[in-house]
């Protein structure tokens, strides 16, 4: 939020300073006055487009769109593939976790990476390298080369370009529309991609039957095109330091990176709040037992489906009626507000024993994720300064990722111990009584505001 002379100031509680940077080097980007009109009738209910007017957010968040849905086509594809070749549901676990490291080492790294070049380059190039991948993927399978090894290491190929992407083209944001829009921008692009949760896995079934697998490569890859000559239309996004000042990327820079977030509790406080979100409350890993036992009157196939879909199109409703929300200033109240919220959903899905009722409360917890996500989005990107922003995603990249994991876990032995429904509603149950906690005891997150 710190992106223009119309920086906004902040009350950061006992955060002992945000060290905000306000830096317009739009560089063509279409960043201007921001516009505060609320809008008349529906339009106030309905999401934010404002950031939509800036010439360079539009161009990436166009490419996103394209994106969102190809790359699905490849995350449902090798898992497929991994299990027609071995017949075995452990080696499509180990396939995840496979991709989990590179990700997480590359996410740290290049977090500090897109703190020292062009943002613009460095996305260029990961995106190119993704899209080589991508190519990769689809000539192994149009060979019948048939190897788990191969498959394994292109995943963890793709996964470490990933993790060097995510945090420049996130930490961009910032540096592309104003200070006022940042909400809607991370209220916008998580729409998109939480439909591309929801579409991408849907068509990918619908096309496997008829064109195959090796064809749902190809088309990802096609789509990453569109990334790319979006990338090459931004404006370049330079350090905004002193040309010659020898800013380096190591793994010095990336400690610097962890230090910086001890000493802003607003943004250690946003890492938490996700931390316990996630898991403690993400109770995916009891989805099948769940459709295979509380709701197999309703079938356990379209139990399962609607189970695993009711997240992401509670978080695309939540995002296509972002207008409600995207333009409070209270940021931080707001994501304490949202991980309540998605904790009583989650309690209310774990006691229910009607299907229709469950995937309701689900929905919810979507909506309520949604709005969590764009704030703890926001936060990052206005409570850091421009020189810190891309360690920072970096690090969110970590914590989005290995959260539902290490819920995974949890959940899956807890639901072994005491069952799904128990484990499930005691999750949720945690997740509230955390997060008042937090909140209560550390009131740099609920006084943070822009």
């Amino acid at each position: 939020m710190d992106t223009s002379e119309n920086s906004a100031s902040r009350d950061t509680g006992q955060d002992g300073g945000t060290g905000s940077a306000a830096v317009p080097d739009d560089g063509g980007s279409g960043v201007g006055e921001p516009d505060k009109s609320p809008g008349r009738g529906w339009r106030r209910w309905a999401m934010d487009t404002r950031p939509l007017r800036r010439p360079a957010y539009r161009r990436l968040w166009s490419s996103t769109i394209v994106t969102a849905v190809g790359s699905q086509l490849t995350a449902v594809a090798v898992p497929k593939q991994i299990y027609d070749i071995t017949g075995s549901s452990a080696w499509v676990g180990y396939a995840s976790l496979a991709g989990l490291l590179p990700l997480m080492v590359f996410a740290l790294w290049g977090g500090a990476v897109a703190d020292s070049m062009d943002r613009r380059t460095l996305m260029l190039i990961t995106n190119i390298g993704i899209a080589v991948t991508s190519v990769l993927f689809w000539l192994q399978a149009l060979t019948g080369l048939d190897s788990v090894a191969v498959l394994m290491v292109l995943l963890a190929l793709q996964q470490a370009f990933f993790g060097l992407n995510s945090p420049a083209r996130n930490a961009s944001i910032a540096r592309l529309v104003p200070a006022d829009e940042l909400a809607a921008a991370n209220a916008l692009g998580s729409t998109v991609m939480q439909t591309g949760l929801v579409a991408g896995p849907l068509l990918a079934g619908a096309l496997i039957p008829v064109i195959g697998l090796a064809e749902l490569y190809l088309i990802d890859a096609l789509a990453l095109c569109v990334t790319v000559w979006a990338v090459v239309r931004l404006p370049a996004l330079p350090p905004l330091t002193t040309p010659g000042s020898g800013r380096r990327a190591g793994w010095r820079e990336v400690a610097a990176g962890f230090r910086y977030i001890s000493l802003h509790k607003v943004l250690l406080l946003s890492f938490l709040a996700d931390i316990i979100a996630m898991v403690l409350g993400m109770p995916r890993a009891l989805f099948p037992q769940l459709a295979a036992e509380t709701y197999a009157p309703y079938g356990e196939g379209l139990a399962l489906g609607l189970l695993f879909a009711a997240i992401p199109i509670g978080a695309v409703l939540g995002g296509l009626f972002s207008g409600t929300f995207s333009r409070a200033r209270r940021h931080g109240l707001m994501v304490i507000a949202a991980v309540v919220a998605w904790g009583v959903a989650i309690t209310g899905f774990g006691l229910s024993t009607s299907l229709w009722l469950a995937v309701a409360f689900l929905a919810v917890a979507g909506a309520a994720d949604m709005v969590s996500m764009v704030f703890r989005g926001a936060i990052l990107l206005s409570a850091a300064t421009d020189e810190m922003r891309g360690r920072m995603q970096g690090v969110f990249t970590v914590v989005v990722a290995g959260g539902p994991r290490l819920a995974d876990v949890l959940h899956g032995t807890a639901g072994s111990v005491f069952g799904p429904r128990a484990a499930v509603a005691g999750g949720g149950l945690l997740v509230v009584a955390a997060m008042l906690l937090l909140a209560t005891t550390t009131p740099a997150l609920r006084r943070y505001r822009v």
